[in-house]
């Protein structure tokens, strides 16, 4: 069965160019937090092992993991739900048929009016700020975000650049509660906290599939 966490306030979006695994990074997220797997280079067993392992440290952490991909492989691999990309809306129905929570990303109108008509449980919206993941990518600015929200009507959650003071201002300017998610903001904060060592959590090439670290991936 399918577990329902209330909706998680932070994301971690998984993203294989980082130094740090996101394993190590899953360890240090608050409790209550969400995690969206992407790793698409990984093969499919290299993948499915990651997610058991995120898993783990899910159930004792009290962590929301969606994974990025077809509904079916979601419900299947044991995932909560699915970050379901705009190229494959049309099983949104599938989707809400096997009890997954059903999040979206969100980049412009079209894939906002797309991910209405899906009635996403939640949405990225992205990029709110320039982000190092996607360099030179324009970003949306505040005004944009805003109306990309109210277009998309599921609960919205900030990507591109975000960061806890960045979540707080947005708050304050919106008027809203928005989520907001990160890959690099959860790096840095590894880095802060001096992460444990790998005998702990794992070494970075397993968590990495053994794979070189390719560039931007997709939301």
């Amino acid at each position: 069965m399918v577990r329902r966490h209330p909706r998680p306030p932070q994301w971690l979006f998984s993203d294989e160019r980082l130094a740090v695994g996101v394993v190590r990074l899953a360890a240090l997220l608050p409790p209550g937090s969400g995690i969206v797997l992407r790793h698409d280079s990984l093969s499919r067993g290299a993948r499915w092992r990651l997610l058991r392992r995120l898993m783990r440290i899910a159930r004792a952490r009290g962590l929301t993991i969606l994974l990025a991909g077809p509904p079916d492989v979601a419900r299947r691999w044991g995932a909560d739900g699915v970050h379901l990309r705009q190229h494959e809306a049309r099983r949104a129905a599938q989707a809400r048929r096997l009890g997954l929570r059903l999040m979206m990303p969100v980049h412009d109108a079209r894939e906002a009016r797309r991910a209405r008509r899906a009635s996403a449980d939640g949405v990225f919206i992205s990029p709110l700020h320039p982000s190092r993941s996607h360099p030179g990518a324009k970003s949306l600015g505040l005004a944009a975000w805003l109306r990309l929200a109210r277009l998309a009507g599921g609960p919205p959650i900030a990507l591109g650049g975000m960061t806890p003071r960045r979540a707080q201002a947005l708050a304050r300017a919106s008027g809203i509660k928005p989520g907001w998610a990160a890959i690099d903001a959860w790096e840095q904060k590894a880095a802060r906290c001096r992460a444990k060592p790998a005998s702990i959590f794992g070494s970075e090439r397993v968590e990495n599939g053994g794979v070189p670290r390719p560039g931007a991936q997709r939301t």
